[in-house]
């Protein structure tokens, strides 16, 4: 079984900074890709940003400025740093694992998703 657990959401102005943070845990072998998604009310939830467990990153292009993904590969987790937020940012925020349970099967990769974290941005 594995938990992700976001945290960091909340309210904030226009202009302002947050960070979010999720962790992973739970029996598993590797982590190749952490990442998260955004859905706001009345859309489909899309990409934000993801990152690999060697560093690679891929962001979405309306945050590709603003925001900056991370890892802590020892802690299973993964930051995500937004500035300069704007109120089309507003959205509930999902973090994304893509996980290998087994060493014996590797290419065998499942996907955990967290409750989600709300972020507001006030204009």
């Amino acid at each position: 079984q594995v938990q992700v657990v976001e945290s960091g959401g909340g309210l904030v102005q226009a202009g302002g900074s947050l960070r979010l943070s999720c962790a992973a845990s739970g029996s598993f072998f590797a982590i190749p890709l952490m990442g998260w998604y955004r859905q706001a009310p009345g859309k489909q939830r899309e990409l934000v940003a993801h990152i690999t467990s060697g560093g690679n990153t891929n962001y979405a292009d309306s945050v590709k400025v603003r925001f900056t993904i991370s890892r802590d590969n020892a802690k299973n987790t993964v930051y995500l740093q937004m500035s300069s937020l704007e109120p089309g940012d507003t959205a509930v925020y999902y973090c994304y694992t893509q996980v290998v349970l087994s060493a014996t099967a590797t290419n065998l990769k499942y996907q955990y998703w967290g409750q989600g974290t709300q972020v507001t941005v006030s204009s």
